[in-house]
């Protein structure tokens, strides 16, 4: 008599004290010293390659100088007075990749200062100081605003509009706001709640109050926002995961990376969640990176990740990479799925198609590759997919809302940013300069009104 297969998923594959040991801070904050050591290898360059590379303009000689002079307050100040959100931002930025690229140590010492380990050090040391606000609202204008989705586009136009003295009333979807900060960004590198820490430093400015569990549903809701506020921001993100569309991609144990980072994130016993013995992560960004590292976090014994193009197309940085190899996983290039193998409804491996560029396109080589799994995480990036803004008018550029440079749509009165909008990195950083810049106009639309 046959049994059932019982795939090896369970919960408790480490030791309890080996799990706050596992996902502690990935990049622990610079001591005092460390701090004053590294701003000191700061050139203050004029007309600094790295202010220029950062997405929303942060001064970074001036910030790093007042490190140096022992001036964190004047620091943290220099740093979000471009960006609200400098704190998240210093964490989960790829600085490698932007203003830490192009600093000038690169060229006599092989080494660039370290931009985001600094600029943490002086947001948190704010956030953590006796009178963390250091901006005050303008006067009241009467004004409100309505931002859909507190995400980190949302939240940095709600707050940049508070500050000149508009009302702001969030709407977002999930139980929490923060959006990807909350549930989409590994949690080694956001430990100890920060996400909520920053969003509370945020509305402590006041003028701003957010309803949660709402969600764009109908047009009927977006025509009361804008008949009964004076302008509407959409940071709505991306809420639908693109679909392999191979067999067997329906089969327990196949998920969305999205949805399992976002799980463990909102878990506060890490014991208590399952993982798969071996796992499979089918993608080549940062998020597919989080998924993976994370699953050998939880006790997973086996993590591939598998990308369909070679390492340069992948869109984690060469940092993501290495820290996943660091962390035992397995990177593949060149491989794309072509079925996913099950037994009694339950996934048992990947087979995927050896990949080359032939012309310019891909082209198998008709070699394949087979890797058990019990448990397979999809990352290959999401869309919008929402059908409210194709029936409420809005003019759409390949899945996403069209914006001009401030983000204003093609709708009176409406501006998005964020992912939703089209165009752009899909980085943290550039969603708040999104936020940040939209709220700009606003302010300008209303002033004008």
């Amino acid at each position: 008599m046959s049994t059932a297969y019982q795939p090896d998923i369970r919960p408790g594959r480490l030791g309890a004290a080996d799990y706050a040991k596992a996902f502690a801070d990935a990049s622990p904050r610079l001591t005092r010293s460390q701090a004053l050591l590294e701003a000191e290898r700061c050139l203050y360059c004029f007309d600094a390659p790295c202010a220029t590379a950062c997405p929303t303009s942060i001064d970074v000689p001036s910030f790093i100088k007042r490190i140096a002079d022992d001036n964190l307050r004047g620091s943290a100040r220099t740093i979000l007075e471009s960006n609200p959100l400098g704190g998240m931002c210093a964490r989960v930025c790829p600085t490698e990749n932007l203003c830490e690229a192009v600093c000038v140590r690169n060229t006599q010492e092989d080494r660039p200062v370290a931009i985001g380990r600094l600029q943490r050090y002086a947001v948190d040391a704010l956030m953590e100081s006796d009178q963390p606000q250091i901006f005050t609202r303008a006067a009241a204008t009467g004004k409100k605003i309505a931002v859909v989705g507190a995400g980190p586009a949302g939240l940095a136009c709600a707050y940049t509009l508070a500050r000149k003295g508009h009302d702001v009333a969030m709407f977002d979807a999930k139980p929490k706001a923060g959006g990807l900060n909350e549930y989409g960004l590994a949690s080694y590198k956001t430990p100890n709640n920060f996400a909520q820490a920053e969003l509370q430093w945020l509305l402590g400015l006041g003028g701003i109050t957010i309803q949660n569990n709402w969600k764009l549903e109908t047009t009927a809701q977006l025509d009361a926002l804008r008949k009964d506020h004076d302008a509407v921001y959409l940071g709505l993100g991306l809420a639908t995961t693109h679909q392999l569309h191979v067999p067997g991609e329906t089969l327990n144990g196949v998920e969305d990376a999205v949805e399992f980072i976002a799980t463990l994130r909102q878990t506060k016993d890490l014991s208590s969640l399952p993982v798969g013995r071996r796992v499979v992560v089918i993608g080549g960004g940062m998020t597919a990176v989080d998924a993976a590292v994370q699953s050998k976090l939880l006790g997973a014994k086996v993590v591939h990740m598998v990308y369909r193009r070679g390492m340069e197309a992948m869109s984690a940085s060469r940092a993501e990479q290495e820290w996943a190899q660091t962390n035992g996983v397995v990177l593949h290039q060149w491989l794309a799925p072509v079925d996913i193998l099950g037994r009694d409804g339950h996934v048992t491996g990947v087979r995927f198609a050896d990949q080359a560029l032939v012309d310019g396109k891909l082209q198998p080589t008709g070699r394949e590759i087979t890797f058990e799994a019990d448990t397979v995480l999809k990352a290959i990036g999401q869309r919008l997919g929402n059908p409210v803004l194709t029936a409420a008018g809005f003019a759409l550029d390949g899945g996403r809302i069209a914006t001009d440079a401030e983000g204003a749509t093609n709708l009176r009165g409406v501006w998005a940013g964020g992912d939703c909008r089209a165009g752009g990195l899909d980085l943290t950083v550039e969603a708040v300069e999104h936020g940040k810049q939209s709220a700009h106009a606003i302010h300008a639309y209303l002033s004008r009104a």
